[in-house]
């Protein structure tokens, strides 16, 4: 390309410079859902797929991104400058508060961690824009009494074998230390330049990569935000075919330094534990939407996402960007191996496969996505054994509009699952389970959690929530079975009567009053057969119930300057 044509796409981008580039954060409370319900009345674009998020206040065509009803008492800006060009904005302050009574429960809350006892975390920040330059800070601070509970109790040396077996290919530990938890993180922050509708910058901000709602296989906000450095696009780009979206990201993963569990016990086996590297990993993902023209509402996408050990990568761009690359260091399968394990090389790769079908006309949607851990040898194989190292999620929610005295409110009937417990396909072809590596042996996790769904390795969930709405006010009710690993209950346990599962029942609800939104949420757990324990019998469903029980109890606030 010639020096001249370089200078006037430079041109163009900057001709069609627009100031809007603040983003909503992933996880921010009530707003979020909000729009993806106007989506669903028809008051927002439908090319907005939600399929990559963050999302920017150009695609969502907000000024304040944060006060969509305009209901705010007063504007968060504290300086614009003299040309128009340039603004400064407060960000909103948020304090989020939770309480386990006995075990850890609750996943997409970013650097909290899985923990007993109270937690705390409280964010703010400040936004500012020239040009086409943008500079987002919100740190964030977590406190976390981080109580001792019961974890896992091996009845033998056998056992603590096989469940090290699991734990020693995946940073996610039980506790989080022996003691209290604090960290500061930069949080939802970021320095950006923005050429819309493509945006190039570093943050280290939570990603949300796929459709789902309450669980996204490869990308969603359970960990802790990292470091990386990204191209994407900051609205749908429309085409003479349809309109597009993505976002290509390469950045650095951390282990979070705190063993499967505390050490020290004689009864836990401690020489069973295998460290982790001390070696930080070497991120790179990628992420695609396409929305047909002639199908509105359909968008289809994938994502892949790479992870290696830093000391094993190479300094080729293949290395740092390996899904543009045909000669990268992924393994060469052996088609003499009747497994074909894949991932015998040093990367840890991942992809799936996404879609969200909208109709507004019936203000209803459906979603899911499904993903692999491990490669097929050639397309036969894809074919024959497409379920070998699958996890899938699926998802979908109606409302219903009725009429209360003098309110034209809404009712909302929603269903997601996520299975992340490995296919039948594994008895005879042994494959890694979803986000573990025996290489990478943090696994999929940025700072001790799973960076894809954070129901918990090799869990599954099947969750119905029933809602009331009106405008950005909540009220609903929620029904949840949560079932732990049963890969590691089929290989340590074969007990059909020590499955440990959750049912969690609990009641929630949002509230916005001028510059304040409210939120709360009410939890019980039944935990039965808790770490797959049961007591003494005396005939096979007559035995002693070790059953155990939780309240999470979570109340928070955002203040919108």
């Amino acid at each position: 390309m010639k020096k001249q044509d370089i200078l006037f796409i430079a041109f163009l981008l900057l001709a069609a410079l627009d100031l809007k580039a603040q983003v909503l954060p992933v996880g921010t409370p009530m707003l979020e859902d909000y729009y993806r319900r106007l989506q669903l009345l028809g008051k927002l674009d439908s090319t907005i797929s939600f399929n990559v998020r963050p999302l920017s206040n150009e695609a969502l065509k907000q000024e304040n991104i944060y006060d969509p009803e305009g209901t705010q008492v007063s504007s968060n800006s504290i300086h614009r400058s003299a040309d128009g060009k340039g603004m400064i904005q407060l960000m909103p302050l948020s304090w989020q508060n939770q309480i386990n009574s006995n075990f850890p429960y609750g996943w997409n809350d970013g650097g909290m961690i899985p923990a007993a006892g109270y937690q705390t975390q409280v964010a703010a920040g400040i936004y500012g824009e020239y040009k086409f330059l943008s500079i987002q800070l919100r740190p964030e601070f977590v406190f976390a009494q981080n109580s001792n509970f019961q974890g896992f109790e091996g009845s033998d040396r056998n056992w603590w074998a096989k469940w090290y077996r699991y734990m020693n290919g995946i940073d996610a530990p039980e506790r989080f230390g022996t003691g209290s938890y604090t960290r500061f993180f930069p949080g939802q922050s970021s320095i950006r330049l923005n050429f819309h509708p493509i945006s190039i910058g570093v943050s280290t901000e939570n990603l949300w990569w796929g459709p789902g709602i309450r669980n996204s296989l490869l990308m969603s906000n359970n960990a802790p935000g990292f470091l990386h450095a990204t191209v994407n696009t900051t609205r749908p780009i429309q085409t003479a075919i349809g309109s597009f979206e993505g976002q290509l990201v390469a950045g650095r993963l951390e282990d979070s330094g705190f063993p499967p569990t505390p050490l020290g016990n004689p009864n836990h086996y401690d020489d069973l534990y295998t460290p982790k590297p001390d070696d930080w990993r070497y991120f790179s993902g990628l992420t695609f939407s396409y929305q047909p023209k002639w199908l509105p509402g359909l968008s289809l996408g994938f994502n892949t996402v790479f992870t290696v050990n830093s000391k094993d990568m190479g300094n080729k761009l293949g290395d740092y960007l390996p899904f543009f690359s045909s000669n990268s260091s992924s393994p060469v399968l052996d088609p003499n191996d009747i497994n074909n394990i894949a991932d015998l090389g040093a990367q840890d790769v991942n992809v799936s496969l996404f879609f969200r079908w909208l109709i507004p006309e019936a203000q209803f949607e459906i979603y899911g996505e499904y993903a692999r851990n491990d490669r097929s040898y050639d397309l036969r194989d894809l074919a024959v054994q497409l379920n070998h190292s699958r996890s899938y999620m699926f998802g979908l929610r109606k409302l219903f509009p009725v009429q209360i005295i003098d309110h034209q409110d809404m009712f909302e009937v929603a269903f997601e699952m996520t299975q992340l417990e490995q296919s039948k396909n594994a008895d005879i072809r042994p494959t890694e389970p979803m986000y573990y590596h025996y290489i990478v042996r943090s696994g999929y996790t940025n700072l001790g959690q799973i960076m894809g769904a954070g129901i918990g390795y090799g869990n599954n969930v099947q969750s119905l929530h029933v809602n009331w709405l009106r405008g950005l006010k909540r009220a609903g009710f929620q029904l949840e079975r949560l079932v732990h690993n049963n890969a590691l209950f089929y290989d340590l346990i074969a007990d059909r009567r020590r499955n440990w599962v959750d049912l969690n029942v609990g009641v929630y609800g949002e509230y916005d009053y001028k510059n304040f939104i409210f939120m709360s949420k009410l939890i019980f757990t039944k935990a039965y057969n808790y770490q797959y324990q049961i007591g003494e019998s005396t005939n096979l469903w007559s035995f002693g119930k070790k059953d155990s029980g939780n309240v999470h109890f979570q109340v928070g606030m955002l203040y919108r300057f």
